[in-house]
């Protein structure tokens, strides 16, 4: 893949998810009345102070991800007005705010993808001999639905033949402009060669010529965002025990970095700019949505889950941890944080998710 691609990635897609999440964070501080000394747009060092208002420096920085946000007295409790000094559900609210943002942003991006809708999936060719033959598909019939399931993807189309091989299914395609439906028996396994031909005898091209989109109308986009939301996140929190039990590889499960998600936004990028089509790029960021908002709630040390299991021990505990060691435990997450982001990176440079071309 082009590097200009993963950079176009990184910078239309990454940087706004992190913003997203950094403006979570500053909106639940100024609703909970902690002062907030700046929030920048990107990370330091500063390029230009763009405004001060309600005590706040807005910033510009040269680094172009995302942005953060810089409360008074984050760590120390005597500060007047500050984070540490809030109490402990003003601060358990600012440290879920930024997950919470990113996964609003991921419901309303995924509401607008599937308004847009896919890019219909069209039969190329048909396979001579073949049961699309025999039920009279052609070349330029684009699918609708199988088996009454909307085909988004042909993930979708080849899950419902392989389920019904040997059993007749019912195609709804659109041909010039009409819907007409077929019938057709798939073929089993050993009935066909699969690096030539499939169970139902076609080729496919994605996207439809015919220009084609599989959209949503409003409620029903907005009914099955929610639905797509919870598929990622219960795939995310499933992957240590498919891991373990050998449904994926580690290969399919290795953590990436910075690089890797520029490398498979870009991937997403190439693939809306090459369709016309910005469903896989809208689909794309709603997925790192929802991945850097679950990351960061992880219950671990410099992460916003490690300071809200913080904000929880002191909760049951009913009296808080002394501010210099929580500092201390943050500080060494960060380093441990640090060298880990760097082999992820050298990982996927080496190693890139998205193989260059």
């Amino acid at each position: 893949m082009s590097l200009l691609w993963a950079i176009g990635g990184f910078l239309i897609v990454l940087t706004p998810v992190v913003l997203i999440h950094e403006l979570g964070h500053f909106t639940a501080a100024k609703l909970s009345k902690i002062r907030v000394e700046e929030f920048g747009f990107g990370l330091p060092p500063r390029a230009i102070k763009l405004a001060e208002k309600g005590g706040t420096i807005y910033s510009l920085n040269w680094i172009p991800l995302g942005g953060f946000v810089r409360p008074a007295g984050e760590d120390d409790p005597s500060v007047p007005g500050g984070f540490a000094s809030a109490s402990k559900r003003a601060r358990f609210f600012v440290l879920v705010s930024g997950a919470g943002a990113n996964f609003l942003a991921a419901l309303i991006i995924f509401w607008i993808a599937l308004m847009i809708g896919p890019p219909a999936i069209e039969i190329d060719s048909v396979h001579p001999g073949s049961p699309a033959m025999d039920a009279g598909l052609q070349a330029g019939d684009v699918f609708l639905a199988a088996e009454g399931i909307r085909v988004d993807n042909t993930g979708t189309l080849r899950a419902v033949v392989e389920a019904n091989a040997g059993s007749e299914i019912e195609l709804l395609i659109l041909r010039d402009g009409q819907e007409v439906t077929v019938s057709l028996v798939p073929r089993t396994p050993g009935e066909f060669d699969p690096t030539t031909d499939g169970p139902i005898g076609v080729g496919l091209t994605v996207p439809a010529s015919s220009g084609v989109r599989v959209a949503r109308a409003p409620g029903e986009a907005a009914v099955s965002s929610l639905d797509f939301m919870w598929q990622n996140i219960s795939l995310t929190l499933q992957l240590p025990r498919m891991l373990l039990s050998g449904e994926i590889s580690p290969q399919e499960a290795r953590p990436i970095s910075v690089v890797g998600i520029s490398q498979i936004a870009g991937q997403a990028a190439e693939s809306s700019a090459s369709s016309g089509n910005l469903y896989p790029i809208l689909t794309m960021a709603a997925i790192i949505n929802i991945a850097l908002g679950l990351t960061n709630l992880l219950p671990i040390p410099a992460l916003d889950g490690g300071r809200i299991l913080f904000v929880l021990i002191e909760a049951v505990r009913g009296r808080r941890i002394e501010p210099e060691r929580e500092s201390m435990v943050h500080v060494i997450g960060m380093l441990v944080l640090l060298g880990l982001m760097v082999l992820l990176i050298f990982q996927d440079i080496v190693n890139p998710i998205v193989p260059p071309q």
